[in-house]
Formats: structure tokens, sequence, C-alpha cells
């Protein structure tokens, strides 16, 4: 059977994610993703109103044209988690194909929401759920699975292509967390029985966004007592504390709400992907917050919401805010300019458990953002944060397991690929034979 590659989206940068793999006549798209940087550069645009072809030009979605190229039907489209660099595209390209989207329930949830705010495009492809474990059938002779993997949103998955030459494994977006603070571990087993079975692994295709970074990734539990200890340590403190995270990592902000009941503030959650990532988790049964948890949103509510935290007294509250990044219509960046009810003074804590994203424009915002806040008298507790990326250890660790007869590094642009090229270059693979760095637009026959 033949089996082609093309590496659509995520080959040239972090973000906008697309990757198609045709075996015989069956096309599966894996991801279609934004790349946020390329829209946050612009002032107030609304990507919900743009055209597609404008969005392509603007290096904000993938260019899919390459997909004329490939002769065969498109069975599914199968976004793999549910952040935005994964799955928010498909109110752009999605109509173009006769497929169903196929996600996790959490992601179905997501893209659900994502194509309800769509302006441009009505997207009518059937949403199909299918949990981890879970299989089904790709025309004939293929047959797609779901591997159960961790990573800083819930719900995430690996999901693999069975093929009669063998397996093909699209990796993105994990890391190895074998103590989760919400759903359940890695299914490594599964990825080795994976790589040992019939053909074994035709092709990997994997993230190598930390490939450089000594080590294993921290377990989220390591995050959430490295946030216990600095919470617990504020909880004399009679003054304004305030926290952001990333909206969609539900763990985190689970462990944010817990900590704070426990130094005796009443948590509540103020931005608009915080109300509607938290919303969506609760409402799925993914998490159980306390009945008197307010999440709210619209500015306007938010802003009757900052008036009454100080009224009553900023020592009783903690808000848990967007903004980690420094986004100029956040929260906290509203805060730190000035622009809501709520005022800092000197000395209040404010905590970013979360780290800057690397890239240029998002470290130009935090770094204004902190400063901002820092003029207001805020003391800033930083870092408190565990990657949801593989590092070096968990690579090799991925290779051992699933012994791949091919290696597609993504998710980066040429300088990233580099350290995961070494590493894969130690375990005998070889750029140009079995080890294929490619750039977006390209094909790669895999079985002629």
């Amino acid at each position: 059977m033949e089996i082609e590659i093309a590496t659509i989206g995520g080959y040239e940068e972090v973000g906008r994610q697309m990757t198609a793999v045709r075996a015989g006549d069956d096309v599966v798209v894996f991801d279609m993703g934004l790349n946020l940087s390329k829209v946050l550069i612009h002032d107030n645009v609304e990507t919900e109103r743009m055209h597609s072809l404008d969005l392509i030009d603007m290096g904000a979605i993938p260019d899919d044209r390459v997909m004329s190229d490939l002769e065969g039907d498109v069975k599914a489209i199968v976004p793999t988690h549910g952040h935005l660099d994964h799955i928010g595209a498909i109110s752009k390209l999605a109509h173009r194909y006769d497929a169903p989207i196929v996600a996790t329930p959490f992601t179905i949830e997501l893209v659900k929401q994502q194509i309800k705010s769509e302006e441009k495009f009505g997207v009518q492809n059937d949403l199909q759920k299918m949990e981890a474990g879970e299989t089904m059938s790709i025309g004939d002779k293929n047959e797609l699975e779901f591997v159960n993997v961790t990573h800083s949103i819930i719900d995430a998955i690996n999901p693999v292509l069975h093929t009669p030459e063998g397996a093909i494994v699209y990796g993105l977006d994990k890391r190895m967390d074998h103590t989760p603070v919400i759903g359940d571990p890695i299914d490594m087993e599964r990825f080795r029985e994976i790589g040992r079975e019939g053909e074994g692994v035709l092709c990997y295709i994997e993230d190598c966004t930390n490939a450089g970074k000594k080590g294993r990734t921290p377990s989220e539990s390591v995050a959430r007592r490295h946030l216990k200890d600095v919470m617990y340590s504020l909880e004399d403190y009679d003054g304004g504390i305030v926290a952001t995270t990333f909206s969609s990592h539900i763990a985190r902000v689970t462990s944010l709400v817990e900590f704070a009941d426990d130094i005796g503030r009443q948590p509540v959650l103020l931005g608009r992907s915080m109300e509607k990532y938290s919303g969506t988790a609760e409402r799925l049964d993914f998490v159980d917050f306390p009945d008197d948890l307010g999440m709210y949103g619209h500015r306007k509510s938010v802003d009757r919401t900052f008036k009454r935290i100080m009224n009553e007294g900023k020592e009783n509250f903690l808000p848990i805010v967007t903004g980690h990044q420094g986004e100029p219509r956040a929260m906290l960046t509203r805060m730190g300019r000035g622009e809501t009810p709520y005022e800092i003074d000197d000395g209040d804590k404010v905590i970013f458990s979360a780290r800057v994203i690397p890239e240029p424009t998002n470290e130009g915002q935090r770094y204004q953002s902190e400063k901002l806040l820092g003029m207001q008298g805020a003391r800033i507790y930083d870092d408190i944060h565990v990657s949801g990326h593989l590092n070096r250890e968990g690579h090799y660790e991925m290779l051992q397991a699933l012994q791949p007869q091919n290696v597609i590094p993504a998710h980066q642009d040429m300088s990233g690929f580099s350290e995961y090229v070494n590493l894969c270059e130690s375990e005998g693979y070889k750029m140009g034979r079995d080890l294929h760095v490619t750039r977006n637009g390209n094909m790669i026959q895999l079985v002629e």
C-alpha cells in the first residue's frame, strides 16, 4: 500500500499544526491549528470574521492547498487536544473536506465552541466523539486508534493510524506523567505494544519542543506541590493576591481553586477563556468545583466582580485571571494598566503559574505586563509551572518504546529541530534515510 505524508503546518514554527497521512485511498488529517503570534502581532484582529485565504497569507493558519496533490479521500479530521494551535483553524478549513471531526469529548466540545463563534464559514462536518483506548475503521484496510497521553490540557491523545505497512504514530504534545492531577497516566504500555505488533511502527511524527532540555519533564503533581508551597507561604498576608495560568490548564486551575480555599480566600475565575474552559470541564464532569465558585467572562460582569472584591476586601479573595503571557486584552494586562476597578497596592502578590512561551511577541508582551504590575508595587512570583512537552529522556523512551522505522520531527522551526535530530542520530537514525526533516507544504513518500 502506498503511504504518503503531507507536512502542511507546524514544520516551520510552533503553531498552526496540520499533517495529512494517505494510506492507499484513505487520507486522515491530524490537527488544524492557529499560529496565535501571527494574530497577536496585529492589533484587534478578529479571526472569526476573516476569510481563510487572508489568514493563510498572514501565516496564521495552515496553507492546505497541498492537499490537492494527495490522491485519496479525507476520511477523518483528528485534533489531538483542545489547544488553539491544534484546533484553531478547524472553523476556517474543515468545511472543505467531506469528513467527520473525530476527537475526545472535551476536545469535541471546544471544537463545537470554535465553530459556533465562526462568522465567515458554515462548518457542517459531523462531530464524532472517541475516547482514549477506542478505535474506528478508516476505509477497508486502515484503523484509527487513540492512545491516552498527558499534556497541559485534559483529554489529550496521540492518534495512531494502523495500516498494512505498519503504524503511523502522530506523537504531538505530550509529557510522560505517571501521577497527573486529573485523568489517567500516559499509556506507555500501549505504546510499547504498538512498537512490537505486526509490522511495527512505520513512522513516528514527534513534537520536539524540549528536545534540548536534559532529564525528564516533571509531573503536574510537582507543579501542584510548588504552587501549594507558594500559596501556603502567603497565608498570613492581608493584602491582594492575584494568580494567572493557562485557562485551558484545568488541572492547574483546580489546584489554585483548592489552595485559595485552604488559605481562607474565595477563588473567582475571571476572563472569557477562563470561563469557557473551566465551565466546559465542569459541565462534562471532568472536575467538581465548589458550588459557590464564580466564573465571569463578560467584561461588565468581571468589572462588577472587581468592585465587589474592592468593597469586601482584597484579602478575602483570590482572583484567577487570564493574561499569563501579557496578552493585550487579557485581565491581568488590564489590571497592570489600571483599567479595572481592582487596585494593586505596594506588596500585593501576583502569581504566574505559567512560563513565557519562548516566542518574541509573547516575551515582549509578558515583559511589559510584569513591568506595569511592578510599577504599581506588585511582587511577582514567577515560573510556578511544569512543561507539557517531553524533555530529552522522554524522547529516548518514546523511540525505544516504538522502535519506529522512520521519524519526522514537527512542532518547531529549523533551529528547534536540531537537538532532536542529534538525539535521533545518536539512536542510529540518519538524515535523508529514515530521519526526515521537512518544511510546510512538503510530501514524504514512505511506501511507494
